[in-house]
């Protein structure tokens, strides 16, 4: 069996990981091999950078640093657990990946997406999801279930102020213009089961 590269994309609170949960419970009940994995992280030394990135306290941290940081650990994990897991044929649900890069750094810290595609282009070599499932809630909405979900790790991204994940919004809707072939977007304010079936249906229009 093909093994198929699906990432999830969305704005702080977009219900992501939960839908990811969903969907993965699916397949598995289908008998399919899944791997469900994050960005930054994934494997030890990239969870390792995601602390670095992630830290509250590190807010003087530089636009091209953090750049750099979220290429370096996407690397790590591609040739450790995604290319491996492609080869064995599994579907791999990756929790953020490239386009995240593109709107955070790209965009809203004004670095440009021909730049930042440009050192992800070193990290990945042409290594793209088959599928991007881009979770649509507006930014109101996610930062509210953010700061009001018990338990939810706040960290260094969600501390933006507002306008922040406005930018990081509208940086995704341009996207989704510029590769319109392979991000698909679905509405995230509706319940966490229909949005769920929304994203099961994409991604066994590929299979």
């Amino acid at each position: 069996m093909k093994g198929l590269f699906i990432s999830f994309e969305g704005t702080e609170g977009s219900g992501k990981t939960s839908i990811i949960k969903e969907v993965e419970k699916y397949f598995l009940d289908k008998g399919r091999q899944v791997l469900t994995t994050r960005e930054p992280g994934g494997i030890r030394i990239s969870e390792k950078i995601r602390d670095i990135l992630l830290d509250k306290n590190h807010t003087e941290m530089d636009a091209r640093t953090e750049a750099l940081l979220f290429a370096a650990s996407r690397r790590q994990h591609l040739v450790e657990k995604i290319r491996p897991a492609l080869k064995e044929g599994k579907l791999i649900l990756c929790d953020r990946f490239v386009d995240s890069s593109l709107v955070y750094q790209g965009i809203a810290r004004n670095l440009g997406i021909d730049e930042v595609m440009q050192i992800n282009q070193f990290a990945i070599e042409n290594t793209f999801p088959d599928m991007t499932i881009f979770v649509d809630v507006l930014p109101e909405v996610g930062l509210q279930r953010v700061f009001s979900t018990a338990n939810r790790e706040v960290n260094r991204l969600d501390l933006e102020k507002l306008q922040f994940h406005q930018v990081i919004y509208q940086g995704y809707m341009d996207l989704i213009q510029k590769y319109p072939d392979r991000i698909k977007r679905i509405d995230g304010q509706k319940p966490i089961k229909e949005v769920s079936k929304e994203a099961i249906a994409l991604i066994e229009s590929l299979i």
